[in-house]
C-alpha cells in the first residue's frame, strides 16, 4: 500500500509539473484612456520566440472560456493573448447586457480597430513572441471582430472565426486581406443562415481572399462552448454545444496554424 501511495504521488506531481509549463497572467493596457484587462498564456519551458495568437471573446466578454482557449493555444506552443474589447474587463451575465456591450463596439469601427491594435501591440512586444508572426481567432462576437480586422488589412498571418458574425459594413477589397482565413459555422445556426454564408463566400471570392469555410450539419450557434446548452435553456436562445464540431474545428485550426507557422511543439 505504501509503495502504491508513493507511486501515485509521483504520478500526480509529474502531471502537475507538466501542466505548470503553461503559465497565465493578467495583462493591463490602455487605449484612448480606457483600461483594458487581457489574459496572456504561454509555455515557459520554451526558450525561443514563437508566434502570437490573439483570442477575441464571445459577446459575454473576456471570461473563463476565452482564457481556456488561450491556455490551449499556449499548450500547442504559441503565446496567446485573450483580449478585452469592452474595457475594464467588463463581462455580461445576461444577453441583454451582452448585446449592448457588443453593439457599442460593432457600431464604432474606429474604436474596434483601435482596441484590437492595442492588444496586438502588447502581444508583439512580449519577450516570448516573434512580432512578425501573429494570428487571431475569435468566437461569436469575436469571430466577427477578427474577420473585420482581416478585411481592414491588419498584419495577421491567419484568422479563424468560430460561429462568428459574418456580415459587415466594411467588406473585403481585392488586395487588402493579408491573412489566410478560416471560418467555422453551424449549418443550423439562425445567426448565420445560408443566405448570409453565401454572401460571405461571394465577398471572399470577389476579394481574392485565401479562405476556407466549414459548415457543420446540425450545429447551432456557440457550438464550441460546453456552456452553450445551459445558457441556451436559461435564456431561451438557439445555443447548443456540439462536441464533434468543436473537436473538428479546433483540429482544423491547429492544422492551419502549423501550415502558416510550422510545427511549434
Amino acid at each position: 500500500m505504501r509503495k502504491f501511495i508513493l507511486i501515485l504521488a509521483t504520478v500526480v506531481l509529474g502531471a502537475t509539473s507538466a501542466q505548470a509549463k503553461v503559465v497565465g497572467k493578467e495583462v493591463r493596457y490602455t487605449d484612448n484612456g480606457v483600461t483594458l484587462k487581457g489574459y496572456m498564456a504561454y509555455d515557459n519551458s520554451i526558450k525561443a520566440k514563437r508566434p502570437g495568437i490573439l483570442v477575441v471573446h464571445e459577446w459575454w466578454g473576456l471570461n473563463d472560456y476565452a482564457r481556456k482557449r488561450a491556455r490551449m493555444l499556449a499548450g500547442m506552443g504559441y503565446t496567446a493573448l485573450a483580449v478585452d474589447m469592452y474595457g475594464n474587463g467588463k463581462t455580461a451575465n445576461h444577453p441583454n447586457d451582452a448585446g449592448k456591450f457588443a453593439a457599442e463596439v460593432n457600431k464604432n469601427m474606429p474604436m474596434e480597430k483601435s482596441r484590437f491594435e492595442a492588444a496586438m501591440k502588447v502581444l508583439e512586444a512580449d519577450k516570448t513572441v516573434d512580432q512578425d508572426q501573429i494570428a487571431a481567432i475569435g468566437y461569436c462576437f469575436g469571430g466577427g471582430v477578427v474577420l473585420n480586422m482581416a478585411r481592414l488589412g491588419e498584419n495577421l498571418k491567419a484568422v479563424a472565426s468560430f460561429h462568428g458574425a459574418l456580415p459587415t459594413d466594411t467588406p473585403a477589397q481585392p488586395g487588402m486581406v493579408k491573412a489566410r482565413v478560416a471560418v467555422f459555422t453551424g449549418a443550423d445556426d439562425p445567426m448565420a443562415p445560408p443566405k448570409v454564408v453565401e454572401a460571405f463566400e461571394t465577398e471572399m471570392k470577389n476579394a481574392g481572399v485565401d479562405y476556407h469555410l466549414t459548415s457543420y450539419p446540425g450545429a447551432k450557434h456557440s457550438f464550441t462552448n460546453p456552456d452553450a446548452d445551459k445558457l441556451g435553456k436559461e435564456f431561451n436562445l438557439p445555443l447548443a454545444y456540439n462536441a464533434a464540431a468543436d473537436k473538428d474545428s479546433w483540429k482544423q485550426l491547429g492544422e492551419l496554424l502549423t501550415s502558416v507557422f510550422g510545427q511549434q511543439k
